[in-house]
């Protein structure tokens, strides 16, 4: 922690006022991510012992700078420490702002717009800041190459099927993963390959995306980021806003080299299932082996795309045993209890004022959680901050700053998660949760909106925010 408070100084010219762990925003990295601030400056600070990993996000991050190319500033390292500090570009990442605007397959415009934005961007990754990037950083190999390809078919086999019970000849199941590797490594590999090129990975700021976490980038062949993007499972695209995209990405590429596209699109389905395997192999791993559970609710999403494959592809490459255990996926019964669990508990998050009583529950279940902000610090009673709501940046970072915020926050957070988790494995449907304050417009606004954005973040629950009093004062 004292590496991050000296890269800071070192930096800013002034020491942090605040340190604030960011764990809870990780999911399944072991990196440890903290925000450093004072009033005028915000930083976050990374502590990791993956030398390699730090040596290869440092390398990429400086490169794509000198490229113009929307990632983080680095504004110091210490790799004696595994420590580095970057740039802070706030909380809201594509997968929030897509979960916040959208009712079922409906997506509001402005997602569309931004998801536009991401895939005209991505070849200037591939392509654009490919031709001078130092390879020989690259973790934990320098391409996508076979032994790549074989670790992601592994990981599938060895912490998905089996683990889920899902039954499949090993022989025919080596061939098919032969012949695929084999087909795979037939496309263009000689462009920057993300990786990891997905909805959480990608930052909202000021309406404009930036890009984090391509550390595990390498060579490799344009089709896997765009099917990473696309088939990002939790994000679950509607196939025709998917058509969409790849059109948008391709016309793109297509300023970048000459493009054709019946060759691209040769083997880009090919790409599209082994991302998917390698999705449904980190759930499993996480999921089944580390009983990780929350992880598990991630894979009916994932079982949907490969229906939707399975439906609406043909491969040039025979592969009849993955075909085989692929059906045997989406008919699982061990799988379609997990598919249960997203979408089966609704949570009620609201914000409201005292002195015009309690928010009514309307499925019948007594209430839930109230929470009441009035021993919280009041922006209210600041002139600068009286015209404004909890939605607000200024009230947003002056309630962030305190310490009894801070901490009465995680405590609210801890119970729910735990009513969540309790809910989810008795079948409940509803739950709702409620913060209270003087005149409802900025501590509980700020804590409901809160909740809110944790829970959009987990994984198996629906959000549904009302903030009473600002509703009443717009109708």
């Amino acid at each position: 922690m004292e590496i991050l408070r000296t890269l800071f100084q070192s930096r800013f010219g002034v020491p942090p006022d605040q340190v604030r762990s960011l764990q809870a925003q990780l999911g399944g990295s072991g990196r440890k991510l903290f925000r450093l601030s004072t009033e005028k400056q915000r930083a976050i600070g990374v502590i990791y012992d993956v030398r390699e990993e730090n040596v290869a996000f440092l390398e990429f991050s400086r490169h794509f700078r000198r490229h113009a190319l929307p990632v983080p500033e680095i504004y110091g390292d210490d790799p004696s420490h595994g420590a580095y500090l970057e740039q802070d570009l706030g909380d809201t990442t594509l997968f929030e702002f897509l979960s916040a605007n959208r009712t079922g397959p409906q997506i509001a415009a402005p997602v569309i717009e931004f998801y536009n934005k991401v895939a005209a961007i991505l070849p200037r990754f591939q392509v654009e800041a490919a031709s001078d990037l130092n390879y020989k950083v690259c973790y934990p190999r320098a391409s996508f190459d076979r032994q790549s390809i074989a670790w992601d078919l592994n990981y599938f086999k060895y912490y998905f099927l089996r683990f889920a019970g899902i039954p499949f000849n090993e022989q025919g199941l080596e061939d098919d993963f032969s012949r695929l590797s084999k087909f795979l490594l037939s496309a263009p590999r000689d462009y920057f390959l993300y990786r990891d090129f997905q909805s959480r990975n990608v930052m909202l700021v000021e309406g404009n995306p930036f890009f984090i976490d391509y550390q595990g980038g390498r060579k490799g062949a344009l089709q896997y980021d765009i099917a990473s993007l696309l088939f990002d499972a939790k994000a679950d695209l509607p196939p025709s806003l998917r058509q969409q995209l790849l059109d948008r990405y391709l016309d793109s590429l297509a300023s970048f080299i000459a493009l054709d596209r019946a060759a691209f699109m040769q083997h880009y389905y090919a790409y599209v299932y082994v991302r998917v395997l390698q999705a449904l192999g980190a759930y499993g791993f996480r999921g089944f082996y580390e009983r990780k559970t929350h992880f598990l609710q991630s894979v009916p999403y994932a079982l949907r795309n490969l229906r939707w494959l399975l439906h609406n592809v043909e491969l040039p490459v025979a592969l009849p045993t993955m075909t085989e255990a692929f059906r045997n996926m989406v008919a699982s019964e061990k799988l379609q209890a997990v598919s249960a669990a997203p979408g089966c508990l609704t949570v009620r998050v609201n914000s409201f004022s005292f002195h015009r009583g309690l928010p009514a529950d309307e499925t019948g279940n007594g209430g839930g959680f109230i929470f009441d902000g009035r021993s919280l610090p009041n922006p209210g009673r600041e002139e600068q901050f009286k015209p404004l709501n909890g939605k607000d940046a200024p009230v947003i970072e002056f309630l962030d700053q305190q310490e009894s915020v801070r901490q009465f926050l995680a405590n609210a957070i801890a119970l729910v998660d735990s009513s969540v988790a309790n809910y989810q494995s008795r079948g409940f449907k509803n739950l709702m949760v409620s913060f209270g304050c003087t005149g409802g417009q900025h501590r509980s606004v700020y804590l409901a909106e809160q909740l809110a954005r944790h829970l959009r973040s987990s994984s198996g629950v629906d959000v549904i925010l009302h903030h009473r009093e600002l509703e009443k004062q717009k109708s």
